[in-house]
């Protein structure tokens, strides 16, 4: 890590101003001279790669000259604030044409008032943000009024090896869409910020400043990753990072089916198993995530899981570090049933846990004060909101609001997901009437001010 320090880990965005898991089947092929060549497969997935244009403003601080602050006194302020606009550009990808949703980095989006799409086409859209996750750098936008789109295909993540070849898709430096290509170099990267959940795809695939937010993909256009950040002061050095689709995925699920990210919590502390370690435990390998303390009444020792274990999996996947135990675990939804492979006393063994969530994160699902009380989840196929459970006595209940009602719509406003629904009653000024599909017959339910 002493080489790490001594560079920067660089968000791939240019500031110019102050779904279930598919295979696609696209073919590898050759010209017509018989050479192999990616020209099929890429004009079959560039369309579902764009461009990602913003606009802003961010609250600057400057602090005061002292001698500013001698002239007029003691009551001088100490710092000034002011709001800069800012322009950016990044990247971002389809994932489903239909709806119009795109998946890009937070980091592209951080701020912005007014977020233009692109399509290789050249056709431009308006997009507004779903959610977001700043610790994973994942947002979900959604095109407005989207029409004649293509949607990538999401590939398996965790299938990928050291060695297979990917191809990066992004808009370098403003320069338009570019395709460069290269090989898995390492899996699991992670480390670089302490408040961030890392697990990295390390690729030598070109990436540059306005890359962040594209795709990488495997050699048959599946999505496997979204490049975010590149290692350097500036420009490639041949080491890049894509976060994994499947780590992705379990994101936007969440976002779509809660209008938010719902973290799931394992509770336990540790470190990465070393060579020392793994001689005192007596035990063969030296990769894995070591577990100093199991905390109170979390998932872990609900489940079993013991201080001094080792875990050297999830869902059969192995982890080969505790920081990408920490992002695997910390990207499943809250209630998530996982199953971790443990080595405990030298014995191999599987134990199933179910994940719990944050209480701050819990606390801060509540959208509208007349909802609380009610747990929301997705209908599904855009058809609107269900309430899977209602507290006795809530205000939710008190509104009328009863298990497996579905909310349509708010103010004659189509109501599609939760982050929909949530946006529909931040924005919805005055009275607010909520049409709600009761079995065979519908209602309104008018939300106190």
């Amino acid at each position: 890590m002493s080489k790490l320090k001594s560079l920067f880990l660089i968000p791939c965005f240019i500031l110019l101003s102050s779904v279930s898991v598919a295979q696609a089947q696209i073919p590898l092929a050759t010209n017509s001279d018989g050479v192999p060549t990616l020209a099929p497969m890429l004009e079959e997935v560039t369309p579902a790669v764009v461009n990602i244009s913003v606009e802003g403003k961010r609250v600057t601080r400057q602090r005061m000259p002292e001698a500013f602050r001698f002239f007029f006194g003691p009551n001088a302020p100490q710092e000034e604030t002011r709001e800069q606009p800012f322009r950016g550009l990044g990247s971002g990808v389809i994932i489903d044409a239909e709806a119009g949703y795109v998946v890009t980095n937070n980091h592209v989006i951080d701020d912005a008032t007014d977020i233009t799409v692109t399509l290789k086409d050249g056709r431009q859209f308006s997009a507004r943000v779903l959610g977001r996750d700043e610790q994973t750098d994942v947002a979900l936008l959604k095109i407005d009024n989207p029409r004649d789109l293509t949607a990538i295909q999401i590939g398996n993540s965790d299938a990928m090896r050291v060695g297979d070849f990917v191809v990066a898709i992004g808009n370098p430096f403003g320069l338009g869409q570019t395709v460069t290509s290269g090989i898995v170099s390492a899996l699991g990267r992670g480390g670089f910020g302490p408040e961030r959940l890392e697990n990295f795809i390390q690729t030598d695939a070109a990436i540059n400043s306005g890359n962040s937010g594209g795709a990488l993909v495997d050699l048959r256009g599946n999505l496997i990753g979204i490049n975010t950040a590149i290692l350097g002061r500036g420009g490639n050095i041949g080491i890049g990072f894509a976060i994994p689709a499947n780590m992705m995925k379990n994101l936007v699920d969440q976002i779509l089916e809660f209008g938010e990210v719902r973290r799931g919590v394992l509770g336990v502390r540790g470190g990465n198993l070393t060579q020392e370690l793994a001689d005192a435990l007596d035990i063969s390998r030296t990769r894995g995530a070591w577990v100093s303390e199991v905390l109170a009444d979390g998932a872990a020792e609900r489940a079993g899981i013991q201080a001094g274990d080792v875990i050297v999996s999830v869902d059969g996947n192995d982890i080969q570090s505790f920081t990408e135990l920490a992002a695997t675990v910390g990207t499943m939804g809250a209630g998530r049933k996982v199953t971790l492979g443990v080595i405990r006393d030298g014995e191999a063994m599987n134990i199933d846990v179910e994940l719990l969530e944050r209480e701050a994160e819990a606390a801060a699902a509540t959208m509208h004060a007349a909802l609380q009380g009610a747990q929301l989840s997705a209908e599904g196929n855009n058809q609107g909101v269900r309430i899977t459970s209602v507290d006795e006595g809530s205000p939710a209940h008190r509104l009328g609001l009863r298990a497996d009602d579905i909310i349509i719509g708010v103010n004659r406003q189509r109501v599609s997901s939760v982050s929909e629904l949530r946006r529909l009653l931040d924005n919805t000024q005055g009275v607010v009437a909520m049409h709600v599909r009761r079995g065979q017959s519908t209602l309104y339910l008018v939300l106190p001010n």
